[in-house]
């Protein structure tokens, strides 16, 4: 029998079998350096590496104590002298959205998507005068602010501070179309506390309800468009229709620019139907890869 021990709990196979300890602790996701333990059916361990964002708990503190949204309960978090983070929370029930969708009724996916936006409504009247996560610390997103991950950005307190980190990412691309999609930019005031990631896993439901949100550890003061510019990135077509579902029901925030800009940091110098408007809108020349397509 194999000697080679979990990599999780480091119990071997022949060590089981000499055991009828069946344990109710279970690794039930990870991804990078991070992991979530189920500890039986009513609370769930995480721990992750000292790497940021680690704000979880004084998210969850805060929006208990400033709106009504259905979350987890931080039971106790500490940190080790190696930086790695643990946190205790209470487990909501139900099951993520992305496992229900698939058998959902329209009616149901509907109503979960009403009562989600009518949830973050309630986030839309929290407001900082900087682009901030909780306790001055920076804001981290890797689509806002790609490429790297675990790379913190700000406080930023003006939207010339926000595209200056924004634009990081369009460096292959012209200046002078710098110039013309920084026109566009939509004012980020009031910045406005956010979830960010309101993927389908995060999500989660019960009966074709929704029973609460998930997974805040990068939540923050953002621009008051990005929940919604959001919700444009789908992670899989289960994820690409919730968001799709759920847009309807939330304020219609300007997000063209997003896409546009999305579309320049990632697929630049080709381009899509949106970048060829742009341009033409903008005076500018086309690229000559797709001029030449013309």
């Amino acid at each position: 029998m194999a000697e080679t021990p979990c990599s999780a709990c480091t119990w071997t196979p022949e060590r089981q079998s000499h055991c009828s300890y069946n344990s109710q602790v279970s690794l039930f996701y990870s991804a990078g350096n991070r992991g979530a333990w189920s500890l039986g059916s009513k609370f769930i361990l995480k721990e992750r590496s000292s790497e940021a964002p680690n704000f979880e708990g004084a998210n969850l503190q805060f929006l208990s104590s400033k709106t009504t949204i259905p979350i987890p309960q931080t039971v106790q978090e500490w940190t080790e002298d190696d930086g790695t983070y643990f946190q205790i929370m209470t487990r909501l029930k139900g099951r993520p959205l992305s496992e229900a969708w698939p058998t959902m009724s329209q009616t149901d996916k509907e109503r979960v998507a009403s009562q989600t936006a009518e949830y973050l409504k309630q986030l839309r009247e929290l407001h900082s005068d900087r682009m901030e996560c909780l306790g001055g610390h920076p804001l981290y997103h890797a689509f806002l602010f790609p490429p790297a991950h675990g790379v913190g950005h700000g406080p930023l307190s003006s939207d010339d501070e926000l595209w200056a980190e924004m634009s990081k990412s369009l460096k292959h691309v012209p200046g002078e179309v710098q110039v013309k999609l920084r026109e566009r930019l939509p004012t980020a005031a009031p910045y406005t506390f956010t979830h960010g990631d309101l993927t389908d896993v995060n999500i989660m439901v019960e009966d074709g309800h929704l029973v609460g949100i998930i997974d805040w550890e990068a939540a923050g003061y953002f621009p008051v468009w990005w929940e919604f510019a959001a919700l444009s990135i789908g992670l899989g077509q289960v994820d690409f229709e919730w968001k799709q579902t759920l847009r309807r029901y939330m304020p219609s925030e300007d997000w063209e620019f997003w896409l546009i800009f999305n579309s320049l940091q990632w697929d630049y110098p080709k381009l899509d139907e949106r970048g060829r408007k742009f341009f033409e809108d903008s005076g500018l020349e086309l690229p000559e890869i797709e001029a030449s397509a013309s």
